[in-house]
């Protein structure tokens, strides 16, 4: 079976909303390697100089034995992979804002790690408002050798159709 690809005129007229998104629906990002050049950026646009990071022979006697990227970057570089794909491309013109971010950090993540995303609509929710919706995602970064290295929750605001184009 063929199947045509949309025109550039279709594809700027696509857009996800709140109704098309349910709990189970799922995408995958891209990879990034996180590099040395990163940990140091990000540590001087932070302020974030702990020494887990930063410091070599520090961390070579710490737990790890080696330095860690730092959680809030991985985060980063997650919220950066999942702007890239096409699920959010359609579904960004929707959104309202961010609401909540909860993440937890299951291992560590490494420098010269390659990671990638996991992505998981877990619930929907209606609000009070008819006009817009709450989409709670699952991202999970995952590394080169498939284990898990955070998990965020993240909570969005998205809009729903109008109740004529729901109908039509």
């Amino acid at each position: 079976m063929t199947v045509a690809a949309p025109s550039v005129d279709q594809l700027s007229t696509m857009r996800y909303w709140w109704e098309d998104l349910y709990p189970g629906f799922r995408y995958q990002t891209s990879t990034r390697t996180i590099t040395e050049a990163d940990v140091v950026a990000f540590a001087s646009l932070t302020a974030d100089f702990n020494r887990a990071h930063v410091d070599a022979e520090f961390a070579a006697a710490g737990p790890f034995g080696k330095r860690i990227a730092h959680g809030m970057l991985v985060a980063s570089f997650v919220s950066g992979l999942n702007t890239r794909t096409i699920v959010n491309q359609l579904l960004e013109p929707s959104l309202l804002g961010l609401l909540d971010m909860q993440c937890k950090f299951t291992r560590p993540t490494f420098i010269g790690d390659t990671i990638h995303a996991d992505i998981e609509v877990v619930e929907t929710r209606e609000t009070s408002r008819p006009d817009r919706g709450i989409v709670t995602f699952r991202r999970l970064a995952i590394n080169q050798s498939g284990q898990t290295t955070m998990e965020c929750i993240v909570k969005m605001m998205v809009q729903r159709r109008m109740q004529e184009e729901t109908a039509a």
